[in-house]
């Protein structure tokens, strides 16, 4: 948990008091502004319990249960189709959602819920490589994470997906690819990787990136904007030229939840225009939010690591939901590299 997020959210539910109604959030970490949660909290009178995780496996460990607690959470693009088949995401209620002609584009009908019907856009990105400046040659593809002159200073994410999408395009294939024999050259890759790198890291990795213990990360959009917003002559950010894989954080309500009410006004609240300006400001992220969009700064609506041209974004490939055989095949060959 981000210790910063979970002592706002503590504070917060302090100043609303106990005898108030209380909504459970459950959302990545540095994924709201710091007056986010107090704002909502004072205008609709709930009391918020935010909590916050680091990874879409770590989320979803929770609220496989059906009993988590948690009302609102943010899955992953490719794991909503599965989340759905399994009945964990009760069906939004737009009428309850007057701000929902925020969106523009693929965002208002995505592939991962055609028609809004469980989820809503919250922030997307793409996944490349965050560096200092002064590397020679400066990595401008995955293969460069395989340099040996960058043992020891090199990190991937922790995050099965993304570190086989990158072994994948490098290889030429597709980033969703289920082909056992395609996934097992990636993971051969992987493997061949490991010891060149410094360790498995998300959200994390910035702070060692901005101290100069790490050189090279595959790295959200979010992760990079935020460490290049902290040392914007020392960092940069690079989509590589084999392809990379795009994403988007969605916003959800638990069929557990027995909030049903409180948790569409949260979700309306995020939708707002100035609310969701706000956060993408504060976080350094990518909204979809076009009406959004629109209340940004010109430098942050032109900022190419958030708002890749059309151009670039022709090399990125959408996130899709495994067939049960290949999630299996996955899951057995990241236990193999993260222990070999």
């Amino acid at each position: 948990m981000n210790r910063r997020m979970f002592l706002l959210g503590a504070a917060g539910a302090a100043a609303c008091g106990k005898t108030k109604p209380r909504l459970n959030v459950y959302n990545w970490s540095d994924y709201v502004a710091p007056d986010t949660i107090p704002n909502f909290q004072r205008e609709s009178g709930l009391r918020i319990r935010y909590g916050t995780y680091e990874s879409a496996p770590e989320m979803l460990a929770k609220v496989m249960t059906g009993n988590s607690g948690w009302d609102v959470v943010f899955p992953a693009a490719e794991i909503v189709p599965p989340m759905i088949e399994m009945g964990l995401l009760q069906k939004l209620d737009h009428s309850r959602l007057p701000h929902l002609n925020v969106f523009e584009g693929i965002f208002r009908n995505p592939p991962w819920d055609p028609k809004l019907e469980y989820t809503i856009p919250y922030m997307d990105g793409a996944t490349g490589i965050l560096y200092r400046r002064g590397i020679a040659p400066e990595p401008e593809a995955w293969a460069d994470l395989w340099d040996a002159r960058l043992r020891g200073k090199i990190t991937m994410l922790d995050d099965p997906p993304e570190v086989f999408a990158a072994c994948l395009k490098r290889l030429g294939d597709s980033i969703n690819s289920g082909v056992p024999d395609q996934l097992r050259g990636a993971a051969r890759l992987a493997m061949a990787q490991k010891p060149l790198l410094r360790a498995y890291l998300n959200a994390e990795v910035r702070d060692q990136v901005i101290a100069g213990d790490v050189w090279a990360a595959q790295a959200w959009a979010v992760t990079a904007g935020q460490a290049i917003a902290a040392a914007p002559d020392r960092l940069a950010y690079s989509l590589p030229r084999e392809g990379f894989a795009r994403y988007c954080d969605t916003v959800a309500i638990l069929r557990e939840s027995r909030r049903g009410d409180e948790a569409h006004r949260f979700i309306d609240y995020l939708l707002r225009p100035e609310v969701g300006a706000s956060i993408a400001q504060a976080t350094q992220t990518a909204t979809p939010n076009a009406a959004a969009q629109r209340l940004l700064p010109a430098a942050m609506r032109e900022n190419p690591v958030l708002y890749p041209g059309e151009e670039v974004l022709a090399r990125g490939e959408w996130f899709a939901a495994q067939t049960a055989a290949s999630q299996k095949l996955r899951d057995r060959l990241w236990t193999e590299i993260k222990s070999a």
